[in-house]
């Protein structure tokens, strides 16, 4: 259920309380540094290609922080691929990822221009060639190719809604980090 008011003090749309979106960027423009973020994973090798991951501690406006729990993830690979299937693939996480980001975005601007969501679902498909993970062809090692598909709807005409989407893309994290790649550094201590 939606809750719509005009009262900015006040004002939930899509699930998004509207007064804190609006002060949470006034705060931002008056104090970029605020806008500065650490997010981390720890994960732990479980046993053959099941590990662990859990997800509390980032660091955020200006000091360490914690969500207000832990957030655990298993990740594995399915038989087929000699794993024992006790959760996703690591790509399939990368999916759910942009889902999710490109989703939250999409509600986020949609409340910003008073327009109110009433179903937005999507899937999201990689296609991938394991030749290059097998080190059996040289091809590329992870998605040679991801679609994602929206069904959108809400009280704003078909452009408004296409265009909510679009800005959600342009403003994604996750989008970013897929279509522009990000420098990793990998350090290692053995013991």
């Amino acid at each position: 259920m939606t809750i719509t008011t005009d009262n900015p003090a006040t004002a939930h749309r899509n699930g998004v309380d509207t007064a804190a979106l609006f002060a949470t960027l006034d705060a931002v423009k008056q104090m970029p540094p605020a806008a500065k973020f650490q997010f981390r994973a720890h994960n732990q090798w479980v046993q053959g290609t099941h590990s662990r991951s859990s997800i509390h501690d980032f660091f955020g406006v200006g000091e360490e922080r914690c969500h207000e729990r832990e957030f655990v993830f298993d990740a594995d690979h399915p038989a087929v691929l000699v794993g024992k299937d006790n959760g996703p693939t690591p790509v399939e996480f990368v999916l759910h990822a942009l889902a999710a980001c490109l989703t939250a975005g999409m509600a986020n601007i949609a409340a910003a221009r008073k327009v109110t969501l009433t179903e937005v679902r999507s899937t999201v498909s990689g296609d991938i060639d394991l030749n290059g993970i097998l080190g059996l062809q040289p091809v590329r090692n992870g998605y040679e190719q991801v679609t994602v598909s929206f069904v959108v709807k809400g009280d704003a005409p078909e452009e408004v809604l296409r265009e909510i989407v679009e800005q959600s893309r342009q403003r994604s994290a996750v989008y970013d980090v897929i279509t522009n790649g990000v420098p990793v550094d990998i350090d290692v201590e053995v013991a």
